[in-house]
Order: C-alpha cells, then sequence, then structure tokens
C-alpha cells in the first residue's frame, strides 16, 4: 500500500498550495465585496478568489504549522493567505489548552495582520474570547477597545460574542455604550451584531439598553441590533429620533 506523503509544514509550501485553487472570477467579486479600493477600508488588499471551506481544508493538511510560519504567512499580500494562517491559530488554540497564553500573545502581537473584518471574526471569539471566558482579565478588552487600530477595536467588540454565549451580557453592554461615538462603519455594524446576540439570550437586558441608548445609536448599529426582536418593537426603536452626540 503506498503511503500518502505528509505535506510539508511551512509558509511557501501552504502558499503554493493555495495558489493552486485561485479562481480569478472569484477574486474580482471578492475584491469589491471587501471594499479594496483606493480610500476604502480594505484598500491593497489581495484576493485569490480561494473559499473559507477551501482554506479550512488546507488547516486540516497544515495544522502543525510553526509560530514562525503563520507569522511568515500572516505578513503576506494575499488576503486567503493571512486568513488561511488565522484559521490555522485558532485551531491550535483549540487543540492545545496548555498554550493558551502564548497563542493569545501571539494573536495580540500580530492584529494589526487580520486587517480585514472577516480576518477579526473568524479569529478574536475563537482566541480572545474563548480565552476570557476562562481567563478573567478586565483590562484586555479594554485596551484593545481604545486601540488607534481601527481592527484591534472590532476584535475587542466581536470577542464579546463568546462571552456572551457563556452568559455575560454586561461586559458587551458597557463597550456598546462606549462605541456609540466610534466613526467607522465596521465598528457601528459589528456592536450592532453583538447587541442583537445580547437580545437573543436575554431580550430585557437589550430593550433596557435600546430604551437608553437608541437616540444616541448611529443607523446601522440600531438596526442590526434589532433584527430579532417582534416587529412591534422594532417599528418602535426605528422610529427613535437620531441625536447627534
Amino acid at each position: 500500500m503506498k503511503l500518502e506523503q505528509q505535506p510539508t509544514n511551512d509558509y511557501q509550501t501552504i502558499r503554493q498550495a493555495l495558489q493552486q485553487l485561485a479562481n480569478p472570477t472569484k477574486a474580482a467579486i471578492l475584491s469589491r465585496f471587501f471594499k479594496t479600493g483606493p480610500g476604502e477600508y480594505g484598500q491593497g488588499d489581495i484576493f485569490w478568489g480561494i473559499t473559507v471551506p477551501q482554506q479550512r481544508s488546507m488547516v486540516k493538511q497544515f495544522s502543525n504549522l510553526s509560530l514562525i510560519e503563520i507569522k511568515k504567512m500572516l505578513a503576506d499580500p494575499i488576503h486567503e493567505v493571512r486568513l488561511t494562517a488565522g484559521l490555522i491559530l485558532v485551531d491550535q488554540y483549540q487543540h492545545n489548552p496548555d498554550k493558551h497564553q502564548d497563542y493569545l500573545d501571539f494573536y495580540l502581537n500580530n492584529i494589526e495582520r487580520f486587517n480585514n473584518w472577516d480576518l477579526i471574526d473568524l479569529t478574536a471569539p475563537k482566541i480572545i474570547g474563548q480565552y476570557l471566558v476562562k481567563n478573567k482579565n478586565n483590562n484586555l478588552l479594554k485596551n484593545l477597545s481604545y486601540s488607534k487600530n481601527m481592527w484591534a477595536r472590532r476584535a475587542a467588540m466581536v470577542a464579546n460574542l463568546s462571552l456572551i454565549r457563556a452568559g455575560d451580557y454586561q461586559t458587551a453592554l458597557i463597550m456598546a455604550k462606549q462605541y456609540l461615538t466610534e466613526q467607522h462603519d465596521l465598528l457601528h455594524k459589528a456592536t450592532g451584531w453583538v447587541l442583537r446576540e445580547v437580545g437573543k439570550r436575554n431580550q430585557p437586558a437589550l430593550i433596557n439598553f435600546l430604551d437608553h441608548q437608541a437616540s444616541r445609536m448611529p443607523r446601522v448599529m440600531l438596526r442590526y441590533s434589532i433584527e430579532k426582536l417582534p416587529e412591534p418593537l422594532r417599528q418602535k426603536y426605528l422610529k427613535t429620533r437620531y441625536e447627534i452626540n
């Protein structure tokens, strides 16, 4: 019986394997979807047009990639190479509980490389969020939420998804109040998404927040947050007059 040859676990090998999956048609669509044009939030990001399921298959093949090689991937200009690096990091975090602090430190030290919203959303809840579920740290999200890096601030917000699932709603509600004055649309969307998740598990907590803050909420944040509420409640908050902060 012929044994399958295991892939060499290095950056160039996985990069070449990903490049073979490139789809120019999908790449063009993704480039528009992730706003890579001049002046847009993803300016300069380059796509190969590889789906997330395809990238997850690479994670299985290269699950033992070293942090040194993962760091090389995170410096790559190709979006899918960086995302695959993030997915490998998540996989390693989940399978090595004794090294959680090491993986968290690596993630935080390289967070500027996670420079698009999918890179953050597919990693921050699984690394930062899961770490905080088991390790109380009041300063971690606070420090991230005041970072000059917008992606770090989004990571701080979406990390709350894991805390919410574990029954901690207050951290998200406190941060959501802080994010009312954020200027970027991507942070408004992330905050609305997190508030919606609070409401799915504790509707009174969301309603209390909305009763006090709806008039100060950017409209996209408000719309995202009320998506799962009964229609009469949705209409009530949609009619709230926005007060410029």
